[in-house]
């Protein structure tokens, strides 16, 4: 298997240079042709070389999680950028090429996210234990994309600029506006958007662990009559709201269910209301979600392109009054998260295993590097059903953005 995967590492490697060093304990340089990123790899034993040959989507996280792979003097942010960057390239590796395309066309069935299944999906992930994302999140538990406007923001400063951000696009000019959140997390937007512009904000999850956390942030804050927090699929919504806010959550949604989504948010907006959809997208038009990532981190979740979005949007009767793509900023977010985690390792590996901590500063540095150098980004669609419901320019987001 060895000369195979040889062979496909002289064709995948066209920018920078990978070092490879074989179970044997032979060590081989590929170098592309263009300029980039040096790294090197250690493949312990033939089960990683097989894996990698045959399936490497899956196989390369898998076998670091399990220590059969490991970066050869680098970082394994400096190898997964190589391997990713290239991956990129067309022609890259043929194996996970026809890997994608089986996946897209199965791509339906594995974000089929029915009621009983998205619990499922959302407990894998979110219900690990918060003592887990203490170690990386900032104060507030914001565990989305930051909003950096000026580049050199403290991770705190840079998630209220975020909410601060969202706030202006909801149109939160006067208190008392009932306000729904879609997908709450651990309650800080809903808490901000009730102690700092008066709302009346009901939060939704599916989250047991983050709703008993949410209320428990209520209650301390005093604002428990001000915003309550229910565990409830969005598709079970019964009521309309002055305001929509869904931060993060929508990439859970899939692809198939896309169409239902909006038609909720459609009907739950009273006819003069706003909504605000913030969410990963990709740049490079439709695909799929890693394997690794489906199976171990985010199941039946998918970062959608543009273009599947607003169809699904127009079909709904809804109008997109506002549409901004955040490039870069998830990244830095998520470095400002690797860097946090990193520090606090040792903590992971007594809550959890060293196998845990391996899955998780993979799934950080990867989603890092989806953002830098694979065409991921965040988009914020702000929607209403009504043509006259935000005024004609943008400047009011700049206004209230400023006052706050």
């Amino acid at each position: 298997m060895q000369h195979l995967l040889d062979r496909v590492l002289k064709q995948f490697v066209q920018a920078g240079s990978l070092g490879v060093r074989w179970p044997d304990g032979a060590v081989q340089q590929y170098v592309g042709p263009q300029a980039g990123p040096q790294a090197g790899v250690w493949l312990k034993n033939a089960a990683a070389v097989r894996a990698l040959l045959f399936n490497p989507g899956l196989a390369f996280g898998e076998s670091y999680m399990e220590g059969a792979v490991a970066p050869l003097d680098c970082s394994l942010y400096d190898l997964l950028h190589l391997l990713m960057l290239n991956a990129m390239r067309p022609g890259g590796h043929v194996v996970e090429q026809l890997g994608a395309a089986l996946r897209y066309v199965r791509r339906g069935w594995i974000q089929f996210n029915p009621t009983a299944r998205s619990r499922r999906n959302v407990a894998h992930h979110y219900d690990l234990g918060n003592q887990l994302y203490a170690l990386f999140l900032d104060k507030d538990w914001q565990y989305s994309c930051a909003y950096f406007r000026h580049g050199d923001e403290t991770l705190e400063a840079a998630q209220e600029a975020k909410k601060r951000h969202i706030a202006s696009k909801l149109m939160l000019d006067r208190p008392g506006l009932e306000v729904l959140d879609i997908g709450c997390g651990w309650g800080g937007m809903a808490l901000t958007l009730a102690r700092d512009y008066g709302a009346i904000v009901t939060g939704i999850t599916l989250s047991e662990e983050q709703l008993t956390f949410a209320r428990q942030r209520a209650q301390q804050a005093g604002l428990e009559k001000q915003v309550r927090f229910e565990l409830l699929d969005y598709r079970h919504l019964q009521r309309q709201f002055d305001r929509i806010v869904s931060v993060g959550m929508f990439e859970h949604v899939g692809i198939g269910h896309y169409q239902t989504f909006f038609e909720v948010i459609r009907k739950s907006l009273k006819a003069d209301g706003v909504a605000l959809v913030h969410s990963i997208g990709r740049n490079d038009g439709p695909g799929t979600t890693n394997p690794w990532v489906n199976k171990y981190i985010f199941p039946g979740g998918y970062s959608p392109a543009l273009s599947e979005v607003f169809g699904a949007v127009e079909r709904s009767g809804l109008w997109v009054t506002d549409c901004e793509v955040l490039r870069l900023h998830y990244a830095r977010t998520l470095a400002c998260w690797r860097e946090r985690f990193a520090a606090r390792r040792a903590e992971a590996v007594a809550l959890y295993d060293e196998r845990f901590a391996r899955m998780f500063e993979f799934y950080l540095a990867a989603s890092e590097l989806a953002f830098e150098v694979q065409g991921h980004m965040n988009f914020q669609l702000q929607l209403s059903p009504s043509l006259t419901a935000v005024p004609l320019t943008r400047d009011y987001m700049t206004q209230a953005e400023n006052r706050n």
